[in-house]
């Protein structure tokens, strides 16, 4: 049996598209304290790393410009004494020309070099070795674009980010039980609590781990909506305050304010990207296994998305 903490490293909410919306939240009375809180939590949140650019990239993103971006996130069980593993990444690209986000999940079990190591591992394993960049590395190399951005949340915090926008709403495709919650077929309003449950179940989904990272997509539209909505005004404190302490990124405030400006309309076109493969045991452990025309096919996706 897997414990609770094992399985809090399998959540992730892709808090990226969060922080767009809640830039988004209104003005009048509130404007000094909102403006005062979002830079409070930026500066807490903001976390940069040694490289100036991908070396995937011949010139830095000049977002004033509107250049496409990537960002991957990541979803860590930060537990005291151990880096944890990043089960769940997940990688947005931007097109504020096509106005819209491509959003792909990358199973946690795929096997794949783990760059600047030397070694061929699950990919989740890449944060343990190397943190942030490691990971962006190794997902470069993997999809063969750039990574411009990380966004990193401790899942331990995941509940106070659904519970400080007030909860959120989702739609069932079946019914289903975990952790002693029982969900429904339809709509349904989840506080933190049974949000972590909803993303979590993996065993009873018939599609497995990419049923996971389906619900995990809903989750995290999920807390957009409400994040965005005009309701979220009076939580702002609730809500930075959440963020601040459970995310970290090298997105910068003036950065944030370039991406409100230029590309919040792409948030309203996401466009979920699956990548397949097939299981299989090697050493006794269990990866999953890309094919060369799977990888090309996605890798061609995400670079007609980023324009290169």
């Amino acid at each position: 049996m897997r414990s609770n903490k094992t399985k809090k490293r399998r959540v992730w909410l892709r808090v990226t598209l969060s922080i767009f919306a809640l830039l988004f939240i209104g003005a009048g009375a509130y404007v000094y304290s909102i403006y005062h809180s979002l830079t409070a939590a930026v500066d807490t949140m903001h976390q940069p790393i040694e490289r100036e650019k991908s070396e995937k990239r011949t010139e830095e993103v000049i977002l004033d410009q509107k250049d496409p971006f990537s960002i991957l996130m990541l979803g860590v069980d930060e537990r005291s004494g151990d880096r944890g593993r990043s089960d769940t990444m997940i990688v947005l690209t931007v097109n504020p020309n096509t106005q819209s986000v491509k959003m792909l999940s990358i199973p946690r079990d795929t096997r794949t070099e783990i760059f600047g190591h030397g070694t061929v591992d699950k990919i989740n394993h890449a944060y343990a070795f190397g943190q942030e960049e490691m990971a962006m590395a190794t997902v470069e190399n993997l999809l063969d674009i750039p990574i411009d951005y990380y966004v990193r949340v401790n899942m331990e915090g995941f509940q106070d980010i659904v519970d400080a926008v007030g909860g959120i709403s989702v739609n069932s495709t079946f019914s289903f039980s975990q952790d002693g919650h029982q969900f429904t077929e339809g709509l349904l309003n989840l506080d933190g609590e049974k949000a972590l449950s909803y993303v979590r179940m993996r065993y009873e989904d018939p599609q497995g781990d990419f049923g996971r990272q389906q619900r995990q997509r809903q989750v995290i539209q999920g807390v957009v909506n409400k994040g965005a909505s005009f309701s979220s005004l009076t939580k702002f404190d609730d809500i930075f305050g959440a963020l601040g302490k459970n995310v970290k990124t090298n997105i910068t405030f003036n950065e944030m304010v370039e991406i409100q400006k230029n590309y919040k309309d792409a948030a309203k076109n996401i466009e979920q990207l699956q990548l397949t493969g097939s299981g299989t045991k090697i050493s006794g452990i269990y990866y999953l296994i890309i094919s060369d025309d799977e990888k090309a096919r996605v890798q061609n996706e995400l670079k007609t998305q980023l324009e290169l």
